[in-house]
This record gives structure tokens, C-alpha cells and sequence, in this order.
């Protein structure tokens, strides 16, 4: 179906959290919307997260939830002040969607499945009126402000009286997600800053015998150690080897940092405890035990408890001849040295960093460089977050300001 020239008021460019929520805040003020995907149904990178186990929130008291979003905690935090990880509890309970809090704090729904809050979610936006129009990628906007779209039927325009961009960041580019809005909203003078991977792992660049034999194993626990300027840090979790290096729950927290440093300093050391409940002493101790006719590394494992991925990473470490050293051996069990070189590809990311800066937004999101009512909300913005349901909680709450401030611009506009 061909578009028409001009629509009835409010266009919502993007189908995930934000665009959807944007969706449903306009049309409880009663204004009229129609919302474009690229892709052939909307929520696609939400059904995609929630496959594991749909982490919608997290449990942690505020401030320390805002404190999650690092140089960007002010800004998301009066978003949350609107919308937070109980609002969003609420909102899925209004969808028969009751939910939990796991060990880790995290927040799920019960049965920890993502289709059916997506399936009731757009069929009440479907019965309030939202129009519907997949398979549309937005790819520029003309001169005059009209809205541009790839189809299978070609290229269709359209203008509306208001606009939210929800369009994602850079990660999960098969789901929709690709950066490409970044080159045409820059020029039309929106400001925008690189788009970089978070949430992801990193290169070591292990030895083909390593890779070929451990990528993929989980190393649990471990302490991951590092340090900002004169202060150390550490940090328990869980993180896997890869063909090319190291990903994981705990590496994605620290990932934005790791960035960092990399940028700064061409690699980032990271050391991490292999071995949390033994003390060096200990380790030292049992390793200078004689081993027999047992081969080195079976003795490795026996003495220290490590399974044969961890053994592996000593082993790649000290090299065959540095295991002769007892102490050599407890020290890199306690603190064996990761030299991260590079993040991996934004494609592979779990989100993204970079995007429309906020200082090219107000407070309500409207972008007034673009015109003056085309609000932006969603991943696209700059600012990231770990996993954990802190990444989506942010989605759902830009979503909702955004939605409503341009239902409220459309609404004064009219009254006026």
C-alpha cells in the first residue's frame, strides 16, 4: 500500500521498547500515529534478547541504578524520575506479565519469555489505533522534512506533523539495528558521536593451540582486577574464552572502561583471580608437592583445583618452562595478566555506545536541529549501560518522554 503525502500527525520511525513505548504514550494523549520498521514485524531485537530468558529490569535501589549509566547517569536519571525499573514492572503487569526477581537482582517475567509481552503488547497498540507499517527502512529525510523509505515496492515519502526517531544503535545490524541514520541525520546538522560497541568482548590473541581447544569454555568464578589511576578494582562474575579472546556477564561490565583505556592506551591490562576461594600460600604450597609420573598438567589441575580451561590459560601464560616455578605458578593463578588489544566488531556487540548526544536534545528529547517537533529516543541516543535490564529500563523511559512531549507539541500546536 502506496503512503500518503502527508500524514494524519505522528510518525514513529523504529519498532523496538522505545519506538513502541513512544507509540503508546501518544496515543493515550489521543493523537493519532503510524509507526515504521525495517523489518517484517517490530520487536525483533527484543524477542532476540529475551531468548535466554527475558532480563526486562533489575531490582537495584536507586541512585544506584542511575549510577549504572556512567557519565550519563544525570541525564537517564530524570528519565527514570518519569518511568523506572517498578513503572516498568507495573506496565508488564498490566499485560498479564508478572515478574521476578532472580538471585542476581535481575527482574523477569515468570515464564521468562519475551513473545507473549510483545505479542499483548502490540495488539492493544493495534486496538488503540497505531498504524502499522513494516518493512519500511527509513533512509533519509528530502529537503522539506519528508520522510524517506526503501520498500519492496520502492522508495515511498511522506510527511507528518511530528516525528520520533527510535532507531537503534549500531549492534544486531540483522535485526534492523545498523547505524546507517547516523551519515543522513548528521547532515542535516544533528550532533552525533561515533558509534562504538559496548557490552562486548575483546581480542587477546591467544595461541592457535588455546583457540582451537577452549573457545567457548565458561571460566567461573573468577576476580577480575584492574586499576584507574592509583585506586584497584575488582570485581567477581563469570566470563568465557573465545576463538579470539574473552566475552561474558563480567567482561560487558567493564567493557566501556576497557574501551576506554584501549582508546587511550593502545591495550588494557586486565588480570583476573583464576582460583577466588585458595590463597597463594596455599596454591604454592600444593604445587611444590612432586607430582610423580603425573604429566605437568594433569598435576596443575590436581594441586589447584583448576579445570582444564583455566589450566590451559597458566599454561598459554608462563609457557612450559615457567611451570618448574611453584611461586611463578600461584602468582599467575591469582593474578594471571590479560592484555586486551582490541573490542570486538560493533556487529557482534550486545548494544551499543555513541549516537544523537543530548546536548543536541532537550529535556523532552526533541531534536531542534532536525526541526521543532522531531523528538529522538532509544539506543540511538549517547549513552550506554551494562546488561542486567539496565539497557532496556532506559529504552522503555526515553520512549515514553518522547512520545508524550510530541503528542503534547502536536496538541498545543492545535489548540493554538
Amino acid at each position: 500500500m502506496s503512503l500518503p503525502d502527508t500524514l494524519p500527525a505522528l510518525a514513529i520511525v523504529g519498532g523496538g521498547p522505545a519506538g513502541l513505548m513512544a507509540a503508546q504514550a501518544a496515543r493515550a494523549l489521543g493523537v493519532e500515529v503510524d509507526l515504521f520498521d525495517a523489518m517484517g514485524s517490530v520487536g525483533r531485537k527484543f524477542l532476540i534478547a529475551g531468548k535466554g530468558g527475558l532480563n526486562l529490569t533489575h531490582s537495584e535501589p536507586r541512585p544506584g541504578f542511575d549510577a549504572r549509566y556512567g557519565e550519563r547517569a544525570a541525564e537517564v536519571g530524570r528519565w527514570l524520575d518519569r518511568f523506572d525499573a517498578d513503572a516498568l514492572r507495573d506496565w508488564a503487569r498490566g499485560f498479564g506479565v508478572d515478574t521476578y526477581v532472580g538471585s542476581s537482582g535481575r527482574v523477569f517475567p515468570l515464564d521468562r519469555k519475551a513473545a507473549p509481552l510483545l505479542r499483548g503488547w502490540v495488539r492493544r497498540l493495534r486496538e488503540d489505533g497505531v498504524r502499522f507499517h513494516v518493512q519500511h527502512r527509513c533512509i533519509g529525510l528530502d529537503a522539506d522534512g519528508a520522510l524517506r523509505f526503501a520498500t519492496p515496492a520502492g522508495e515511498a515519502r511522506t510527511r507528518a506533523r511530528a516525528c520520533v526517531f527510535a532507531l537503534g544503535g549500531g549492534s544486531w545490524p540483522e535485526l534492523g539495528s545498523d547505524g546507517a541514520w547516523t551519515d543522513w541525520l548528521r547532515a542535516r546538522g544533528l550532533d552525533i558521536a561515533p558509534l562504538k560497541p559496548a557490552n562486548c568482548g575483546f581480542d587477546i590473541g591467544w595461541s592457535e593451540h588455546f583457540a582451537q581447544r577452549h573457545a567457548g569454555a565458561p571460566l567461573k568464578p573468577v576476580v577480575a582486577h584492574w586499576r584507574e589511576g592509583e585506586a584497584e578494582h575488582s570485581l567477581q562474575g563469570e566470563c568465557v574464552a573465545t576463538a579470539t579472546g574473552i566475552e561474558g556477564s563480567l567482561i560487558y561490565a567493564l567493557s566501556a572502561r576497557l574501551r576506554e583505556r584501549i582508546a587511550a592506551h593502545g591495550e588494557a591490562l586486565l588480570q583476573l583471580d583464576l582460583a577466588p576461594g585458595r590463597e597463594f600460600e596455599r596454591l604454592q604450597r600444593d604445587f611444590a608437592r612432586p607430582r610423580g609420573g603425573r604429566s605437568v598438567g594433569e598435576h596443575l589441575r590436581r594441586q589447584t583445583g583448576l579445570d582444564a580451561v583455566k589450566a590451559a590459560l597458566v599454561f598459554e601464560t608462563l609457557g612450559k618452562d615457567g611451570l618448574n616455578d611453584a611461586a611463578a605458578v600461584a602468582r599467575t593463578i591469582k593474578r594471571l595478566p590479560l592484555r586486551l588489544l582490541r573490542a570486538r566488531p560493533i556487529a557482534e556487540a550486545i548494544s551499543s555506545a555513541g549516537g544523537v548526544r543530548l546536548e543536541a536534545l532537550d529535556e523532552s528529547l526533541r531534536a531542534h536541529a532536525l526541526g521543532p517537533a522531531v523528538f529522538c529516543a532509544g539506543e540511538m541516543l549517547d549513552w550506554e549501560a551494562p546488561t542486567g535490564g539496565y539497557l532496556l529500563t532506559a529504552c522503555f523511559a526515553s520512549g515514553l518522554i518522547a512520545g508524550e512531549a510530541a503528542a503534547r507539541a502536536l496538541l498545543e500546536n492545535a489548540a493554538a
